[in-house]
C-alpha cells in the first residue's frame, strides 16, 4: 500500500489478517483520502469513510506502524504506544524521526492508494 503525505510517497507492508484484507479491497475501489489529527504526541488519527473488521491484540506500537482503532480510525503511530489494537501493517524504509519530520506538525491529510 501506497501512503502520500503531501509530496512524500511511503510504501507500508499490510499485516496478514481480515482487517488489512478489507482495506485491500476497499483500495481497489480507489484511493482513501482521510484528514488526520496529531494526538499525544505519538500518533496521528483519522476516521476511515467505513468500518473494518478488527483483529485486536495486546502490542506495544513502533514508529510506522498503522493500527485500526475501534473498527474506524486509522492511525500512524511515530512513537511507541501500549493497548489492544488491530495492526494493519508498517511503513517500511522511513526511522521514526523522518517520520515525525514528513508527518509534521498538528493536522495531516494521508491519501492511501494500491502499490
Amino acid at each position: 500500500m501506497k501512503l502520500t503525505i503531501g509530496e512524500t510517497v511511503l510504501t507500508a507492508a499490510l499485516a496478514d489478517n481480515s482487517s488489512a484484507k478489507a482495506l485491500e479491497a476497499k483500495l481497489k475501489d480507489g484511493p482513501i483520502t482521510i484528514q488526520m489529527e496529531d494526538y499525544a504526541r505519538m500518533e496521528k488519527v483519522g476516521n476511515l469513510p467505513f468500518r473494518l473488521p478488527t483483529n485486536d491484540q495486546s502490542i506495544t506500537t513502533q514508529a510506522g506502524d498503522l493500527i485500526l482503532y475501534l473498527g474506524r480510525s486509522f492511525v500512524i503511530y511515530y512513537a511507541p504506544n501500549s493497548w489492544r489494537f488491530t495492526k494493519l501493517g508498517h511503513i517500511e524504509g522511513v526511522t521514526a524521526q523522518e517520520l515525525k519530520k514528513i508527518l509534521g506538525r498538528g493536522d495531516v491529510t494521508v491519501t492511501l492508494s494500491q502499490d
